[in-house]
């Protein structure tokens, strides 16, 4: 890491924004616990983030599990796909992720086979990072936490990998939850695990971590937003996969040129980046970078991963992509729940359809009870379903096999009023650790010189809003600065006592954390009822009215000009 981002963890340890997890026992790589002030700054980001999308936007929030059964990554291809690449040093054992070690000298090494990267370790001759020993032969390693559900080892359970696939499996019941309309957006927030091979960088990548996942559900044909028009104009910098440079360009223009593939992809584009500044991402150190063409999965439309400088270079924080309707095909397709959307026309339609007819006279005879039963179940399936001239039909709980001597496959015309259509998916995934991380790092401010520390925190995320000091703990001076504690601290506004040291200390201590104000009371406020405030960017401090102070504070945080007060 960078001298910058090692005193960033430094202080982070120090101050209880993050710490190493276990480290009684020596820790574990890319595990980390949040301390008190981490807590606070996580969770504020968070609410910033529901305001967003549960607020302005009105998508509904779930929770679901963290343990899945093993059918529901089969499904969504986890089990069969989600590994990296993984070498190990032939002396010393040490594991290393495969593309990372030849980063330097490929674009997106992430593509390359297990034999490129083999050829790739001879040619630049790269060697163990630990003892120098070479490397061994490449292999994929899963990077799921693998469980049993229940006594023994009879169902295979894995710790999910993203929260995605618990909405997506819940589809059913948000869909009738929504009174079965479209768009349905849903989020959720919670632990994601992955086994990563080799985390070595800090925050950036963790093998237990936390997402903020957006899943919106919407009509494949019609990917508009409605509004869309508000934000067209608005300016954002994007790094297409057509070329090596950055542009500026207003979201419409994305759209129109083509450069982004729709609308409602674009608008939450533009979302995240309202998100992200607002949070106290510096804009210049923020790009959306779309994914090159190999590698963009095969069931992307398009997708986009908003990135920011940091002391790791440009790292992703979110992505932003449209999954078309793979994660619905395959969970439809695995379980045998039909997971569709009936799409009404505005009047109805004559179409001719090819269908399944049961041959009612003879399926009385043959099936007796069941007769009805299977008839409705063949006429429910498509002609697709038909294999080798029989259809298997499942009535209640029995397999039952029926020859085309009962059924017939036909062309019918009929008036439809609507038609069942898989709903696309547009996801807006953000690492909320990421985030937390590059929130910190862009707000960090150091002055070698002063040898003083400022973390430059927007109020709304700020873990500590104000600092309440007495000059002195003593004459009255901490019982009057005690009471406006009190009145200030409230379930909106975290305010912080301290007491001790000197002011400039005191100052110094609350700068540190990223405390936008601090309220000093002094002798003259036993005599006029007033106190100091202190801007902690400008440094500037004035003169207000003790009853007022409460107030004050409550229109800084919604944006007043700390000159005006």
């Amino acid at each position: 890491m960078s001298d910058n981002a090692n005193d960033l963890m430094s202080l982070c340890k120090r101050r209880g924004f993050i710490w190493p997890s276990f480290e009684l026992y020596g820790g574990v790589a890319g595990m980390y616990d949040y301390g008190p002030l981490g807590c606070a700054l996580r969770n504020n980001i968070v609410d910033v983030w529901r305001s967003i999308y549960k607020g302005r936007e009105g998508f509904v929030e779930i929770d679901s599990e963290t343990v899945g059964p093993r059918e529901i990554f089969k499904a969504s291809g986890h089990v069969d796909e989600f590994a990296d690449l993984i070498t190990y040093c032939k002396e010393c054992q040490a594991p290393f992720r495969a593309d990372h070690m030849v980063k330097e000298f490929y674009d997106n090494p992430d593509v390359l086979t297990p034999k490129q990267l083999e050829e790739a370790f001879v040619k630049h001759n790269i060697r163990c990072l630990e003892c120098g020993g070479e490397l061994g032969p490449v292999e994929e390693f899963n990077l799921m936490f693998k469980t049993t559900i229940g006594p023994g080892s009879a169902r295979v359970g894995y710790l999910r990998p993203e929260t995605a696939q618990g909405i997506f499996v819940n589809f059913p019941n948000l869909y009738r939850y929504n009174r079965e309309k479209l768009p349905l957006g849903v989020i959720q927030t919670g632990r994601s695990y992955r086994n990563e091979i080799a985390p070595r960088q800090g925050m950036i990548r963790m093998r237990e971590f936390n997402q903020m996942e957006v899943e919106l559900f919407v009509d494949p044909e019609d990917k508009d937003w409605a509004r869309f028009p508000d934000i067209a104009g608005e300016y954002i910098d994007l790094l297409p996969n057509t070329g090596d440079e950055t542009i500026r360009i207003t979201v419409g223009e994305a759209v129109e040129k083509g450069i982004i593939a729709n609308k409602v992809l674009a608008y939450f584009v533009y979302t995240t980046k309202q998100l992200l500044t607002r949070l106290g991402i510096d804009p210049a150190r923020l790009r959306f970078r779309q994914h090159l063409q190999d590698e963009m999965a095969h069931y992307a439309a398009d997708c986009w991963d908003a990135e920011v400088l940091l002391s790791y270079g440009w790292t992703e924080i979110t992505g932003i992509a449209d999954r078309g309707c793979w994660d619905l095909s395959r969970h439809a397709e695995f379980s045998g729940t039909e997971l569709k959307h009936f799409k009404r026309f505005d009047e109805p339609r004559e179409v001719t359809v090819t269908k399944i007819k049961a041959k009612h006279k003879l399926l009385g005879p043959a099936f007796k009870t069941k007769a009805k039963a299977i008839a409705a179940a063949m006429e429910s399936m498509s002609p697709s379903d038909v294999k080798d001239g029989h259809l298997t039909v499942d009535i209640d709980g029995e397999k039952v096999d029926v020859s085309d001597e009962f059924f017939e496959v036909a062309e019918v015309t009929e008036k439809v009023t609507g038609e069942r259509v898989v709903p696309h998916v547009i996801e807006p995934s953000h690492g909320l650790d990421r985030i937390f991380y590059s929130v910190l790092e862009h707000a960090f401010s150091y002055d070698a010189e002063k040898d003083y520390t400022v973390m430059h925190l927007v109020p709304e995320v700020a873990p500590i809003k104000v600092g309440v000091f007495p000059l002195m703990e003593k004459d009255g001076l901490d019982t009057l600065a005690m009471s406006i504690y009190e009145k200030i601290h409230t379930h909106r506004v975290e305010a912080y006592y301290d007491g001790s040291g000197t002011i400039g200390k005191r100052y110094a201590r609350m700068d540190e954390v990223g405390t936008p104000w601090c309220i000093t009371v002094d002798y003259d406020s036993l005599e006029d009822g007033t106190v100091t405030i202190r801007d902690r960017d400008t440094t500037e401090q004035k003169r207000i009215k003790i009853d007022d102070a409460a107030r004050i504070v409550g229109e800084l945080l919604e944006g007043k000009d700390f000159a005006s007060i």
